[in-house]
């Protein structure tokens, strides 16, 4: 006998202005808790995500009791108009928000959840925003690439690491590394030194200066939890705990109260492979629950 299903899904097509927006919505059988689960799509992806990860991540939540909304922004996928970037998806994520809230008016609060630079147009919306309704924020391997960054964090995370293997100075001293290789470590390391102007912006003032910057005013300024994920094995990730470390905007972010971060060793920048997609699931799920406990009452 087939089991009876725990979730339903739903297509949708909302409005943008001129443009429209093709989601799925995923909802439990049943009722659902007041807290949804909106799937920020950045980058060249669509809603179902690699390897289906965000298909999965919905149809997880919502067999727990959370509503999920993925869809793809302007450009992108089935939806109509000219790709944005994600540091211009502000539009299309209140749009996504009140369109869930419209369907399911017992959700109250939504957490974002996004992956790379889904991440990053998630904390620009926050700051740019301040919305109310968004009570938490999960982030994966955030998105902060400059040509600095790349450079810090391939001198650090790659060239280090060959530097201590045996099979390395084989190689150099028998003439099987050549001047390539010596060039690309001095380019990275002179890259490396070169500073970015990162100013703030003027208080109580709209800001335009690099997205790294809006990103920390929006960690900052942000008064609910964040769920902070990260893969080990990710050149993403690595630049940006080692902006966060070095940066002075992101001073003291990363072990803010309110945030809780988990590292994955061996993941991917998509977390691919059942073992890691596994692990993302539970500590979202798990985290999406302890908010929630969190909120509730002692008896």
């Amino acid at each position: 006998m087939r089991d009876m299903p725990t979730y339903t899904e739903q297509p949708l097509v909302f409005t943008l202005g001129a443009e429209q927006l093709v989601g799925v919505l995923t909802a439990p059988v049943g009722a659902a808790q007041d807290t949804a689960v909106l799937v920020v799509v950045g980058g060249p992806q669509v809603r179902a995500g690699s390897h289906r990860q965000f298909v999965q991540l919905a149809r997880h939540l919502a067999s727990q009791g959370h509503v999920a909304l993925r869809f793809d922004v302007r450009g992108m996928g089935d939806s109509s108009g000219e790709p944005t970037g994600f540091e211009h998806q502000h539009e299309d994520i209140a749009a996504a928000i009140a369109e869930l809230m419209r369907l399911r008016p017992e959700v109250s609060r939504v957490v974002l959840w996004g992956l790379c630079d889904g991440a990053s147009a998630s904390l620009l919306y926050v700051n740019r925003t301040r919305d109310a309704r968004v009570s938490g924020l999960v982030l994966l391997n955030p998105w902060v690439r400059s040509p600095q960054t790349l450079a810090r964090a391939t001198l650090r995370h790659y060239y280090t690491h060959r530097l201590l293997q045996v099979g390395f100075w084989r190689k150099l001293l028998g003439g099987s590394v050549g001047l390539a290789a010596v060039q690309g470590w001095w380019q990275n390391f002179r890259t490396a030194q070169q500073r970015v102007r990162m100013g703030r912006s003027a208080e109580g003032g709209p800001f335009t200066g690099p997205f790294p910057v809006r990103m920390a005013e929006g960690w900052r300024g942000f008064k609910g939890p964040i769920l902070l994920l990260l893969s080990g094995d990710d050149v993403t990730a690595h630049e940006f705990v080692d902006h966060a470390a070095s940066d002075a905007n992101w001073q003291g972010a990363l072990t803010a109260p309110g945030v809780q971060r988990v590292d994955l060793a061996g993941a991917d920048h998509t977390f691919s492979g059942s073992e890691a997609g596994q692990q993302v699931l539970q500590a979202t799920l798990g985290w999406m629950q302890q908010q929630l406990n969190n909120r509730r009452p002692a008896a």
